[in-house]
């Protein structure tokens, strides 16, 4: 055995999505990091090894404008285009390169940390080391650094450093939870196994093991749903353990899961009532259980229940989430209850940076499903993208702790604008804050461009005629107001019984402005229709709001009307439809409870295209000025440059009075964040790169004489955030009064959009 010793700015412990964001945002602010997993895999439940969802805020797309960015979102984004098919193994490498590519990083594969040398009283102790085991080896390694971060999941580094923590469910009356248990208790969420299926082309025989479970012994075949078509993910509610200690009981709760698979694909095969399956053979069979909870740390702040569900927007806020608080009965796959119980708010929630760390170790952080919250929090908190963008922030808080010499807690109350410059600076996951980072020169420059899209409105063409779209259910458009809204034209076929109708129409504001569906009533109006048609009516407003902001203009429903469904998406423009029965509320088999507006209000299944419409006055949302504002994501309206008609040229350009030295020039493009993606392919989009991605553009300054110099040129960008040093044939800044990007073509999208365009000097 070789016993080692080495040295680090930070060591994250724990390499799933979460400790893996955590150490490349780290690396990238130019610490050397130890990036330290106890599996020959990165990605944790979404390795190839387990093979979950990577699922996140878009909550299958219930949530709009919610994808996240940052790093992240280069994740989802570089497996859309390597990968479309969803392969396992190719997400592996997606998330491997993404390591590999940060010379920062020292990746330790297959190196189980089990020991920690901590000291200090029980309110301020200190992490020293941790002590890891490479298996296969030989190898002890012990990793000093300034600060650590428990990406685990199990939370075993802050428990060996004596950080605090708990196990299970909060009594109801300790944090006024609606959904916790009346007294507390240490039952958790169970962990699970997924299985994958083929078609073999010809018949394919199935001998049970000797350990398989009969189901007709079970609850399952009354409580649960078998279908052939079924694989990995589908088979979630194949969960137990929660009644059990989910790490000490691991190899038990395993042996119970690989029983209950081989007993269901005994039933599919060998019990008569799936004929279809005769061709069917088993692909794939997981062999670790993925886990959904154990410990959860207590750090400075505890998310709860009601921060979730009434989107409390904290000033220390790092990143978001948008899954529901979905919570599972204890007894797992054999409960008679469902398999799951969600709640979801009206929009996306918020995550403070006072809940990444510990409340009595001084430099130790945490990410992912181990953060300080509820066990009722927890619940929509532990979703992989959400742990994701938890440690990036994680990461890039370690990084700003070492680099100011701070521990966590004085980053959090004392330097809180390090953080969120630095977020912002990254495109992180973060809505609602604002750039005042006053080392952004784009912030004092002024911006124009060759014009912007003036013009709110879809219209068909000749190409495009659109198709009636009966106003059976209540629809309704969720529009951009920026300055106003006087007057909203709808074209709309009337009755075919020669009789005039009259349409119910509502303006509604959106409660939050990160939220996309009805909240509050503003006023309402009727409009007649002509029968037949289709006919252009107006429904008026006068709607003028202090600031800009969403509203949903909702058509009530008429029957024996329509409106006009046209195949275009519409910048900033989101068509909705009301929910009735037979809807299905969700993309997959959970029951939820009615009255929630995310589910109420569909997009789904109208993305990309907009009923017919014409606003006025014109809108000022997309003015160039929007692509300096410091929103870098739609947050009452869409916050982004979109250029006009096609110019002979779309560029957008930032000028000041006086000459600058400018050293890096950042450019955050417009990669759809509506449209949801997922690793492994649950849910498919025809699109390898998002269409309003720009593709090809050149980055120019303005020399003295008024000319414009070419400081470089771009072609196939498939990056929303781009990062470019600038530095003249001299390698010193470049001096110029100007500096503009030209767009020479997008993915498919017919105008250039541009969400932030910086500038920084020397």
């Amino acid at each position: 055995m070789r016993e080692e010793e080495v040295h680090y700015d930070i060591a994250v412990i724990g390499g799933g999505l979460a400790g893996t964001c955590a150490a490349i945002a780290a690396a990238r602010l130019g610490r050397r990091v130890a990036l330290v997993n106890n599996r020959p895999v990165l990605g944790g439940n979404a390795s190839s090894e387990v093979r979950v969802w990577v699922c996140g805020a878009t909550a299958h797309g219930v949530h709009r404008w919610a994808r996240e960015t940052g790093i992240m979102g280069e994740l989802y984004t570089e497996n859309q285009f390597r990968n479309p098919e969803g392969n396992p193994y190719y997400w592996d490498q997606v998330v491997l390169d993404a390591v590999l590519a940060e010379p920062n990083i020292d990746l330790y594969l297959n190196t189980d940390v089990r020991e920690a040398e901590a000291s200090g009283p029980d309110d301020a102790r200190e992490v020293h080391s941790c002590t890891g085991w490479m298996m296969g080896s030989e190898r002890r390694i012990t990793f000093h650094a300034q600060q650590f971060l428990d990406c685990t999941g199990d939370g075993l580094l802050g428990h060996l450093a004596g950080a605090r923590y708990r196990i299970g469910r909060e009594a109801r009356a300790e944090f006024d939870e609606p959904w916790a248990p009346e007294e507390g208790d240490e039952a958790l969420l169970g962990s699970t196994i997924l299985f994958h299926t083929k078609d073999a082309g010809h018949p394919v025989k199935f001998v049970p093991p000797a350990y398989a479970r009969d189901l007709t012994t079970t609850p399952i075949l009354r409580n649960r749903v078998l279908r052939t078509g079924d694989n990995g993910c589908d088979y979630w509610w194949i969960e137990w353990g929660g009644e059990l200690d989910t790490v000490h009981d691991n190899e038990r709760i395993r042996d119970e899961l690989q029983a209950v698979i081989m007993g269901i694909w005994d039933h599919i095969k060998n019990s008569g009532e799936f004929p279809d399956a005769a061709n069917l053979t088993l692909e794939w069979v997981g062999s670790l259980p993925g886990k959904r909870e154990y410990r959860r740390f207590l750090g400075d702040y505890v998310l709860t229940q009601q921060d979730i569900l009434e989107q409390r927007q904290f000033a220390d806020r790092i990143a978001f989430g948008g899954w529901s608080v979905d919570l599972h009965p204890v007894q797992g796959m054999y409960a008679d209850e469902p398999g799951a119980r969600q709640r979801y708010a009206d929009g996306v929630f918020h995550i403070p940076l006072r809940s990444l760390y510990s409340v009595n170790v001084t430099n130790l952080l945490f990410a992912g499903r181990n953060i300080s919250a509820t066990h009722i929090a927890f619940g929509a908190t532990r979703v992989m993208a959400t742990c994701a963008t938890i440690g990036e922030a994680a990461g890039t808080a370690a990084a700003l702790c070492v680099g100011e010499g701070l521990s966590p807690r004085e980053l959090a109350t004392k330097r809180p604008e390090l953080m969120r410059r630095a977020l912002l600076r990254q495109d992180a996951s973060v809505i609602g804050l604002a750039d005042d980072d006053p080392d952004n020169l784009a912030r004092t420059a002024r911006v124009s461009a060759a014009g912007h899209l003036a013009r709110l409105a879809a219209e068909p063409t000749e190409a495009a005629p659109g198709e009636p779209y009966p106003l059976t259910r209540d629809l309704g458009l969720l529009l951009p107001v920026d300055p106003a809204l006087d007057t909203v034209d709808l074209l709309v076929h009337g009755a075919a019984d020669g009789a005039e109708r009259e349409l119910t129409v509502e303006l509604w504001g959106t409660g939050h402005p990160e939220n996309a569906v009805p909240v509050d009533h503003l006023l309402t109006t009727t409009v007649t229709v002509p029968a037949d048609g289709p006919h252009w009516v107006t429904a008026r407003f006068d709607h003028h709001p202090e600031t800009p902001e969403n509203a949903v203009v909702i058509v009530r429903a008429e029957p024996g009307t329509a409106l006009v469904l046209v195949p275009e998406r519409t910048d900033g423009v989101l068509a909705l439809r009301s929910r009735v029965e037979g809807d299905a509320a969700v993309d997959h088999d959970i029951p939820e409870e009615d009255g929630q507006l995310v589910l109420e209000w569909q997009a789904r299944g109208l993305r990309r295209q907009t009923f017919a419409f014409r606003a006025s006055p014109d809108t000022s949302a997309f003015r160039p000025e929007r692509a300096v504002g410091g929103f870098q994501r739609a947050y009452g309206g869409p916050q982004m440059w979109v250029s006009g008609p096609t110019a002979d040229e779309e560029w957008l350009r930032l000028e000041w009075d006086h000459e600058q030295s400018l050293t890096e020039a950042r450019v955050v493009f417009d990669d759809d964040v509506d449209e949801y993606l997922n690793n492994l392919h649950r849910h498919r989009t025809p699109f390898e790169v998002m269409p309003e991605l720009v593709r090809d553009y050149r980055l120019q300054s303005r020399d003295a004489d008024g000319t414009w110099h070419t400081l470089l040129t771009v072609t196939g960008n498939r990056r929303r955030h781009r990062v470019h040093p600038l530095a003249g044939a001299d390698g010193e800044p470049v001096r110029t009064d100007a500096l503009r990007i030209v767009v020479d073509a997008t993915h498919g999208a017919r105008r250039a959009h541009v969400t932030a365009f910086k500038a920084y000097g020397a």
